[in-house]
């Protein structure tokens, strides 16, 4: 078989790398993107199961430490543009180009 590949090739073994550099931008691009959204909703799965009570999973008394999946779930997100976020919204505000602002 690899004699064939060789004949195909020129008489050159084919490697890894070339097999590689075969693949356009976009294959490569998508398939990031599926990567990415296959993290986003592996990790968001996780948390919510973290959250709901099902009857044939029990857990601790602890209930489980989530904070490694929710930086990867926090991640992921960021690497699609989005960003979590828990601001509240208060009258005095330490930012101080805010406080020229007002």
């Amino acid at each position: 078989m690899e004699q064939a590949n060789q004949k195909e090739n020129g008489g050159k073994p084919r490697n890894f790398l070339e097999k590689v550099k075969e693949n356009t931008e976009d294959e490569i691009q998508i398939l990031g993107t599926f990567v990415r959204l296959g993290v986003v909703i592996w990790s968001g799965f996780i948390i919510t199961l973290n959250y709901v009570n099902l009857p044939m999973i029990e857990k601790g008394q602890s209930g489980g430490d989530i904070t490694f999946v929710a930086s990867v779930f926090t991640g992921a997100l960021a690497t699609f543009g989005l960003t979590t976020s828990n601001h509240k919204s208060n009258s005095k505000s330490s930012d101080p180009k805010k406080k020229d602002e007002e």
